[in-house]
């Protein structure tokens, strides 16, 4: 019973990956390239679970989670504040900015089967994801979510099921890594849908006061559960020709397995922006509270406010539940602030990803039981390295479309990333080494 607890209580992560953005990106890749790209949500899933890990077992073996940490390693001076002021724009912006997506998401998986404007589903939604908040504490409604995780599961997986995908097809498209032409940006959007700054804060967050056995059990299979299904989802998005939208979708599914199917894949969307609506501002508040409060626990002035039911932590995230149900009554997406989310958590998710490297490498901070083995480090630099070229994407790409530039081809933009991550390679590779000596 105690490691189902576990993997319910980790299907947070599951749940804040799996939202409205996903199931787009996911069902868009299943729509234009069939099941030639599931290798790429394979390791997506492989690489979120990697740095869930590891900023995990950072918490716990030394007693700061990573937000904590983070304060100390860049405290005072210039470059404490702008790393602070970083980390705080790109998560609690970033999770405004996507809340708003998640919230209209949910609508739209809603109003697939129930006859309700959007404005009402949009008020509906903020409704249930505030009462969840403020009733619940957070390992609550971390277990709360793991069941949201599997209502959405069981319709996405039972839908793609249905459809009867091809065993051969299936196999080959999760274990032959194939890149079709014009492809290589939807790779990298697959992986960046699954690997983001703001879950990293939040699992950090959550892992205080776990085991590392139990923590490593459910959180390894929570991720890997939201792996697969994002995997149904794309074997879903086979069923559309042409254009995709959550419609189109819904149209054929209807037509190809009944009304059924258009209901599971309704509640299937519904349950990802419910879910994901929930996860964004209470990472948020988790991030604000490692960044700000004067202690870890909620014994004090400042850890008191800083509590789950705490005025500072609340305030956090009811500001950010409150500005996603603002864009989405009005039904308008919050383009600049997204754009901008985009640039600063292209800069962000290489730093932590780094600093996670180093920090787990490092004997001072872990010790001997928390230090990463071989295997582990030729992992996590694979990870870095794929999230220094997500990083160069997402800055590109905001700029591209903040400045009205021309974007660059798709050809030189992957050599662009690939070259940063080789070039940066080489001095991470010596701090390490130091730090191990240490």
């Amino acid at each position: 019973m105690r490691r189902l607890w576990s993997i319910l209580f980790w299907s947070v992560i599951s749940a804040a990956f799996i939202g409205p953005g996903t199931v787009t990106t996911a069902a868009s890749a299943g729509a234009g390239h069939g099941y030639t790209l599931l290798w790429a949500l394979m390791f997506s899933t492989l690489a979120c679970l990697v740095l869930q890990e590891a900023a995990a077992r950072l918490t716990v073996v030394s007693g700061r989670d990573l937000g904590e940490a983070l304060r100390l390693q860049y405290r005072g001076g210039i470059s404490g504040v702008a790393v602070l002021g970083l980390v705080l724009g790109a998560i609690v912006l970033g999770c405004a900015a996507y809340e708003a997506g998640n919230i209209l998401g949910g609508a739209a998986g809603a109003a697939l089967g129930v006859d309700l404007s959007p404005r009402t589903l949009t008020l509906i939604i903020g409704a249930v994801a505030a009462t969840v908040l403020w009733v619940g504490r957070t390992a609550v409604v971390a277990r709360l979510l793991g069941v949201l995780v599997a209502v959405m599961g069981i319709a996405f997986l039972v839908t793609a099921w249905r459809l009867g995908p091809e065993p051969v097809g299936l196999i080959r498209g999760t274990f032959v890594p194939a890149l079709p032409s014009g492809a290589g940006l939807l790779v990298l959007g697959l992986v960046g849908t699954t690997v983001v700054p703001y879950n990293l804060f939040l699992g950090s967050g959550l892992a205080r006061g776990q085991k590392l056995g139990e923590l490593r059990f459910g959180l390894s299979i929570a991720v890997i559960l939201g792996g697969i299904v994002s995997m149904g989802i794309v074997v879903v998005g086979t069923a559309v020709e042409g254009a995709f939208s959550f419609e189109a979708l819904a149209e054929v599914l209807s037509v190809r397995l009944g009304d059924g199917a258009r209901r599971f894949f309704a509640v299937g969307l519904c349950a990802a922006g419910v879910s994901s609506a929930i996860t964004a501002p209470i990472a948020a508040a988790i991030t604000a509270r490692s960044l700000f409060s004067p202690t870890a626990s909620s014994h004090g002035q400042g850890g008191e406010a800083w509590s789950d039911r705490g005025w500072k932590f609340r305030s956090v995230w009811l500001g950010i539940l409150a500005v996603g149900i603002a864009f989405g009554v009005a039904e308008v997406k919050p383009i600049p602030a997204i754009l901008l989310a985009q640039a600063l958590n292209g800069v962000l998710l290489p730093l932590v990803a780094v600093f996670l490297l180093l920090s787990v490498n490092d004997r001072r901070l872990v010790g001997g039981e928390g230090l990463n083995g071989a295997l582990a480090n030729a992992a996590l630099g694979a990870v870095v390295a794929t999230t220094v070229m997500l990083g160069i994407n997402n800055v590109a790409k905001a700029l591209v479309a903040a400045f009205g530039l021309t974007p660059p081809g798709e050809r030189t933009l992957l050599f662009l990333s690939a070259g940063f991550a080789a070039a940066g390679a080489v001095p991470v590779w010596r701090r390490v080494r130091r730090l191990r000596g240490k």
